[in-house]
């Protein structure tokens, strides 16, 4: 009863056709549903940003979409306007069984901050609530699959680690943006911090 699966931003904006497309994005899907079972402790993650959020580039006068700014909290990759609340971009794709999911968590829901990582908000300060919820149920073992890898799986999964989690991402369950390298960077980053890489 000690293994968790954490469910990366499986919603239908970084999936093909969304308005931040992940390259295969819905090839997981499947695999993900298969492996559910396995799993004692299920969580899934949904970003929920309210509209005109600070991250979307186009809350910035002259900036584009993959642009980095300088934010009060750290540099911050500009986006396109994605997962607003309520949308049919933030929900998850149809195909996902959600359903198996004991925990929902929300992110990105701050107006002037974003968030990546499963447990806190790009300041790296600001807990989500998921550790607590994880240590409540006993968890000491997870395991990541979702989007982007080298993004917001990326981010979680080193956070896991550096909380003490015995930390494993499943590439096969995961697909990338690879931005400039991002991808290759993500990946050295979490063997880096211990998170064992399988799949």
């Amino acid at each position: 009863m000690t293994d968790a699966l954490i469910v990366i931003d499986m919603q239908n904006d970084f999936c093909p056709g969304g308005a931040l497309a992940v390259d295969g994005g819905d090839e997981i899907v499947t695999g993900i549903n298969r492996i559910l079972p396995d799993f004692p402790i299920r969580v899934f993650t949904q970003d929920w940003h309210p509209a005109g959020h600070s991250s979307f580039a186009s809350s910035h006068s002259g900036k584009a979409p993959m642009e980095i700014i300088d934010m009060p909290y750290g540099p911050q990759v500009l986006w396109p306007d994605h997962c607003i609340q309520g949308s049919e971009g933030a929900a998850f794709h149809p195909d996902l069984a959600t359903n198996p999911a004991d925990l929902i968590v929300r992110k990105g829901f701050r107006p002037d901050i974003d968030s990546y990582s499963a447990f806190f908000e790009n300041d790296h300060e600001t807990p989500t609530g998921l550790e607590g919820y994880l240590r409540t149920r006993g968890a000491t073992r997870l395991t990541f699959a979702g989007l982007a890898t080298d993004f917001c799986v990326a981010w979680s999964a080193r956070d896991a680690a550096r909380l003490g989690f015995d930390t494993t991402v499943r590439l096969d369950l995961c697909r990338g943006i690879d931005a400039d390298g991002s991808l290759d960077a993500a990946l050295a980053d979490m063997r880096a911090a211990g998170v064992t890489l399988t799949g």
